[in-house]
């Protein structure tokens, strides 16, 4: 299902029960919202994506060219003629389709980018600025906890003033607080300025989920979602890589340096490329007591809160798996940092697969909670069987055994995240920003709790992996069952 432009809400096929929006916030209409540049529409944007959901059956508009005029009756320019002209327009749509894919998706490669491109020049940093390891850990533990803290602030603020002005300006911040990184003289500024540069990145990942929304509804949000984890995803493989590059010629200084000049490209796309597409007649107009009543609000709502549960809880899961991998591969198994980078490459690279098969093949044909629900089995016996061959039930098992159960845990993580993210906004047109901040800062915060935990039994067994990894798919199928209770119609 496609939305084809922010006034018209997309109908819902009939397999799939519509979510009815919360009594207290009634849904707005989707006036047509200004483009502050005038190169793309929303409307074209969104309706780039028309080709992919024509199988529904889901009426297409806007396919000519607009302004111009349609041929009279028994014109003869008609059959082929018409056809030849609506071909250059279709072109274009999906041309507009695939630049908002790239702006978007660049925007939540960003936090990654922040964290993972910086790894490779942890030992640097640590000689450099002469502390110990885990002082240099400390400015990567910062930036995860400005990246969750900072989606609280930003999601409100684009509910309040629109998505371009606050995207604009945390990515501003951005660029200055990668800048200070540069130059940070002692470990205890670098420590604040990587703070600072998360919570500004925050403000990326945030809004573009929010625009998601503007956006698309029902099925066509969850094709995007899974469009967008072909970008998100591959990035967390590439940039330990691109960082280390890096280092061959210049040193750990330049990696902020690159990274200021990403968000300054990003800047530059945004201003150019990227409309508002949140029409003033339904931004909110309070100030901080609104969005925490309005945050309060999306909590109350037990469909939300359990798809925000959901997908926080199986994130945590995944990142025990970021946190405990280089650890359990190369140390108690014996493999070579080539092997575990090879290991990491193909379990990123299932999760992109199984998120485009999701968005590509399932979507339309299988109800979204269906497919949340099976990927959470997918992951379920996954971290079963890792319990089973850490805790040593049927003897020691070799690496094979351990790198398939993790492979098939990230795969399953392709089928949940986008499902969960799209089943819980879809309750939420109200309010994306701070629906969208709640979802990501609750991703973080839980997956930040779990990866110290995976350490607590000492460097010699990899069960507290398995354990954290059962217990948070138990409890993320525990809360999809007990509050979305996916098989009744909602309410």
């Amino acid at each position: 299902m496609t939305k084809t432009g922010p006034q018209q809400p997309a109908a819902v096929p009939a397999d799939t029960p519509q979510h009815r929006h919360h009594p207290q916030h009634p849904q707005h209409p989707h006036p047509a919202a200004p483009s502050a540049i005038g190169a793309r529409t929303v409307r074209e944007a969104a309706s780039a994506t028309a080709p992919a959901a024509a199988p529904e059956g889901t009426a297409l508009e806007g396919t000519a060219p607009e302004g111009a005029q349609s041929d009279p009756p028994g014109s003869a320019s008609t059959g082929s003629g018409t056809a030849a002209a609506a071909a250059p327009e279709l072109t274009r749509r999906r041309r507009a389709g695939l630049l908002l894919t790239l702006i978007l998706g660049g925007l939540t490669a960003l936090p990654p980018l922040s964290i993972d491109m910086y790894l490779p020049a942890l030992p640097e940093v640590s000689g450099a600025l002469h502390i110990p390891a885990a002082g240099a850990q400390l400015t990567l533990t910062a930036c995860l906890v400005g990246l969750a803290v900072g989606q609280l602030v930003a999601g409100p603020m684009s509910d309040r003033f629109g998505r371009r002005r606050p995207l604009l300006v945390g990515m501003g911040c951005y660029i200055l607080a990668s800048l200070a990184c540069a130059l940070a003289p002692t470990a205890a500024t670098l420590t604040g300025f990587r703070l600072a540069q998360g919570l500004a990145g925050a403000a990326g990942v945030v809004i573009a989920r929010a625009v998601v929304r503007d956006l698309y509804d029902g099925l066509a949000m969850a094709r995007f979602f899974s469009t967008l984890m072909l970008i998100s995803g591959t990035a967390p493989v590439l940039a330990p890589v691109l960082g280390a590059q890096v280092l061959r010629f210049t040193d750990w200084r330049g990696v902020f340096c690159i990274l200021a000049g990403i968000g300054l490209l990003l800047v530059l796309v945004v201003l150019r490329k990227l409309p508002e597409t949140l029409p003033a007649a339904r931004r909110h107009k309070g100030g901080l007591p609104d969005a925490l009543r309005t945050m309060r609000g999306l909590l109350a709502d037990r469909v939300f809160s359990g798809y925000l549960l959901a997908s926080s809880l199986a994130f945590a899961a995944l990142f025990s798996y970021v946190a405990a991998s280089p650890f359990v591969v190369q140390e108690i198994y014996g493999a070579s940092p080539q092997t575990f980078s090879l290991l990491f490459m193909v379990n990123s690279l299932g999760l992109v697969a199984f998120g485009q098969l999701n968005g590509k093949v399932l979507v339309g044909r299988v109800s979204l909670d269906r497919v949340l629900a099976f990927g959470l089995c997918m992951v379920g016996a996954a971290t079963v069987a890792l319990l089973v061959m850490t805790t040593g039930v049927f003897g020691h098992v070799g690496l094979a055994p351990l790198a398939t159960a993790l492979c098939v845990l990230m795969s399953g993580m392709g089928l949940i995240m986008p499902n969960a993210n799209s089943q819980a906004l879809m309750r939420t047109p109200h309010a994306a920003g701070s629906a969208s901040a709640l979802l990501g800062t609750s991703q973080f915060l839980v997956g930040a709790v779990a990866s110290p935990l995976v350490g607590v039994a000492g460097e010699q067994t990899a069960v507290p992996m398995a354990l954290v990894q059962f217990g948070a798919v138990a409890l993320a199928a525990l809360a999809f069952v007990a509050l979305c209770r996916p098989w009744r119609v909602r309410d």
